[in-house]
């Protein structure tokens, strides 16, 4: 079911390439989930890692997961 929710998420995540060619992402269901990166590819695998650390950080707190797909 966790798998699910990062995949679901990760579907989600919206990317930009800089004017210095490095990449930005982020997953705007996920507030604060961000990430900086040179390539894409590199780009995608640090959001998933800051991802995986946001839901920790809300489970710990009792905070709810937003809702991202019925």
């Amino acid at each position: 079911m966790l798998s699910q929710y990062i995949n679901t998420a990760m579907s989600k995540a919206i990317y930009e390439k800089l004017e210095d060619g490095a990449y930005a992402g982020q997953i705007p269901e996920c507030p604060g989930t961000i990430a900086l990166a040179k390539t894409l590819f590199e780009c995608q695998e640090e959001l998933r890692s800051v991802l995986e650390g946001w839901i920790i950080v809300k489970n710990r707190y009792g905070d709810k997961l937003p809702i991202i797909s019925k």
